[in-house]
């Protein structure tokens, strides 16, 4: 059946208020106009021991109106659903612009914002890629599903304790523009996570595994298996958490690693995905989030890391989290080569940064979690690519002499350049002589950005390939949060310095 824009949704006076506001925006003077209504349904739910510990459902709706006038930005916001409501906040985001001119001016700062060229794309309209809407279903099934997979794994034995969480998203948007461009649009993305935790008693020791499952850019199907075997690795998580509980902790030293997806989609996100951002690049974001060491000037000459390395950024992959038909600034997306061949060859960019730095026209990179706050750029679903004729994650540790596979995203810390970073992980296997002899614990990988990259020897083939992701992307002041999804293989890195946790916390 195919998916359409919810009907409740549509019944909202959207293009009523839209041509309220950029008429009136014109009728100032606006040299460009751009409204935006959206609805954000976000919602909860959360089991213990395989008992309702708490829910959540809310819903975000109102409408934002963002102007250039007089060569400066200006923008508000409202929730009045009226035509007269819209106009006059189309003349607060004018007055605003106004406001910012003068500042700019007694500063004798020459910040004329231009935007890089968008054709009109007329009126469209865009639904992600699913089957089932989460929100259809009812709330009773939802946590029957849940309590189900937690009495599963708490019969199991070693398994003390069980949190189980799905989080489902639908957001809609509405956009009009005085070029031209309308587009309605609606997207939904599910995260489902359960956790599983073993305590010694007699030992005073615990630890916990998580599910590797990433959120996807699907609907309530992929909790009924469609695109991941829950069963498989809700069977498996018993055993590898008591594994775990016994492992005996890491040896510092350096060792070549093995990274499968459910890790290396981090790695890539802090050390490749925020680093070529390009308004960090030019030091837009100095003051929140950092800069980046891969600065403009270095565009198709920065060796990033090895031949072998091949960098996507994507805003049309079925099911990434960060894919939509056109952006918040009306471009139509698209997918494009960030790293080539081990190089830096291209940048995340929205019109703004685009036109600062000569491109004909902006990837698409403009996101705004709500009405209230001003669109911005976004990373796109930035994946590494896999080798056509590469190994799976057998033939990649089959080349191991002395080394780790590391398994599942743990926690993270990377300098504000994006070059110096240490991640850990959920799960990490001794390799010894092309074979897994074992869990570890305690385990840490340690570089700097082009050093790592640089190390990898070998990259795993699409069976191994995996979109993995977030929907806990922080950007920005006021903060702003974004979904989004890093795809890649399992891949080989060469002689990486790995640190002992616990005794670097000196316990």
């Amino acid at each position: 059946m195919p998916r359409s824009i919810d009907e409740t949704f549509l019944a909202l006076p959207l293009r009523r208020l839209a041509d309220a506001a950029l008429a009136r925006a014109r009728a100032l003077g606006a040299e460009h106009a751009d409204f935006r209504c959206e609805r954000v349904r976000s919602a909860n739910w959360v089991l213990r021991d395989a008992r309702p510990a708490g829910s959540a459902d809310t819903t975000d709706v109102g409408y934002a109106v963002r102007v250039v006038h007089g060569g400066s930005w200006g923008f508000a916001a409202g929730i009045d659903m009226t035509p007269d409501g819209a106009a006059a906040v189309a003349g607060q985001a004018v007055a605003m612009a106004r406001l910012s001119a003068k500042v700019i001016a007694a500063a004798g700062s020459d910040g004329r914002v231009e935007l890089a060229p968008e054709p009109s794309h007329g009126d469209r309209t865009w639904v992600s890629s699913y089957e089932v809407n989460p929100f259809d279903v009812p709330d009773g099934d939802k946590t029957a599903l849940l309590a189900d997979w937690s009495a599963g794994l708490l019969g199991a034995e070693g398994v003390s304790h069980v949190m189980a969480r799905l989080w489902a998203v639908q957001e809609n948007k509405f956009y009009a523009d005085t070029a031209g461009t309308v587009t309605t649009q609606q997207r939904v993305r599910v995260l489902p996570e359960l956790t599983a935790t073993a305590v010694d008693a007699a030992g005073g020791r615990f630890d916990s595994m998580r599910t590797l499952a990433p959120p996807v850019g699907r609907g309530w199907e992929y909790l009924r298996g469609t695109g991941w075997d829950w069963d498989a690795e809700l069977a498996e998580l018993p055993g590898l958490l008591a594994e775990k509980m016994a492992a005996p902790s890491v040896e510092p030293g350096r060792y070549d690693l093995v990274i499968d997806p459910s890790n290396l989609f981090l790695t890539i996100h802090e050390s490749i995905g925020h680093a070529t951002e390009l308004d960090r690049a030019l030091g837009y974001e100095a003051a929140f989030a950092g800069t980046s060491f891969a600065t403009f000037d270095q565009l198709g000459t920065l060796r990033y890391g090895s031949p072998l390395m091949n960098v996507t950024g994507d805003r049309t992959v079925e099911h990434g989290l960060a894919t939509i038909g056109y952006d918040d600034e009306g471009v139509r997306t698209r997918s494009w080569d960030v790293v080539r061949d081990g190089v830096l060859v291209g940048y995340q960019m929205d019109r703004r940064t685009a036109a600062l730095q000569g491109f004909e026209r902006s990837n698409g990179c403009a996101f705004a979690e709500s009405s209230a706050r001003v669109p911005l750029q976004r990373m796109a679903n930035v994946s590494l690519l896999p080798d056509p004729e590469g190994p799976d994650t057998a033939g990649l540790i089959d080349g191991v002499e002395r080394g780790i596979l590391v398994v599942g995203a743990g926690s993270w810390s990377i300098d504000m350049q994006r070059y110096n970073f240490q991640f850990t992980g959920q799960r990490f296997f001794r390799v010894e002589n092309g074979r897994l002899a074992g869990q570890l614990r305690d385990v840490a990988y340690q570089a700097n950005t082009t050093d790592f990259w640089g190390s990898m020897a070998a990259v795993g083939g699409p069976e191994t390939y995996v979109l993995g992701g977030t929907f806990m992307c922080g950007k920005a002041q006021p903060e702003q949060v974004a979904a989004v999804s890093h795809g890649c293989p399992a891949a080989l890195f060469r002689d990486i310095s790995v640190l002992n946790t616990t005794q670097e916390s000196g316990r």
